[in-house]
């Protein structure tokens, strides 16, 4: 009885210890590239941030919709994530002029602008290299979670184009603050009353 039951936790460890998440051969020796890294490499120039500029609604006529109606706006010119309950994803552009630019003080880093013109932060653009959210992967069709092994692995992609965009962004010694600016990118809104906190792909400091 000993003997059987030490042969089956032989077994069972033997199976444990051989269920390992390995990359793949790519037939010549080596292993294949990370599959989210290829993802993001093959499709947020090409596809992703053509999609957004080519879809992108003004962040002010946006939030005047909104204002009517978050629903309504969604309904015209966003995609919901996660049912009834879930945020509106818009892809957003704009231009404004930086009020504050905090990459000094923190890796969670944003610039707060002024879309109206009056003195005051309408919305948020965030800087990095931290950066909130999943609005990039989820503001086109590009991405179908249900060609990802698990969630795990649609977070990732959600981190990845993250790190990708802000790699795209100004440099750190390029001073915003003060400057006027045009972006485009990616926001959600769960909340007519809320400050849209933009992801963007591309920001261009206005002559």
């Amino acid at each position: 009885m000993k003997i059987t039951t030490l042969f089956v936790a032989s077994l069972l460890a033997a199976s444990v210890s051989g269920c390992k998440l390995v990359k793949t051969s790519d037939g010549e020796g080596g292993t294949a590239a990370d599959p989210i890294a290829e993802t993001v490499e093959t499709t947020f120039d090409a596809k992703l941030v053509p999609a957004l500029t080519e879809k992108a609604v003004d962040l002010a006529t946006l939030q005047g919709a909104i204002k009517g109606s978050l629903d309504k706006a969604g309904e015209s010119c966003g995609i919901r994530v996660g049912g009834a309950g879930g945020g509106w994803n818009f892809p957003v552009k704009g231009t404004a002029t930086v009020l504050e630019d905090t990459r000094a003080s923190t890796k969670a880093a944003v610039a707060e602008i002024d879309v109206d013109g009056d003195g005051k932060a309408d919305a948020t653009l965030q800087l990095g290299p931290v950066v909130k959210g999943s609005a990039l992967r989820d503001t086109t069709n590009l991405y179908d979670f249900s060609t990802f092994r698990d969630q795990i692995e649609y977070a990732k992609l959600g981190r990845a184009l993250n790190d990708k965009a802000v790699s795209k962004l100004p440099a750190a010694d390029t001073e915003l603050k003060g400057k006027k600016v045009n972006f485009v990118g990616a926001v959600v809104i769960r909340s007519a009353s809320e400050k849209p906190l933009i992801t963007p792909v591309s920001i261009e400091v206005a002559p």
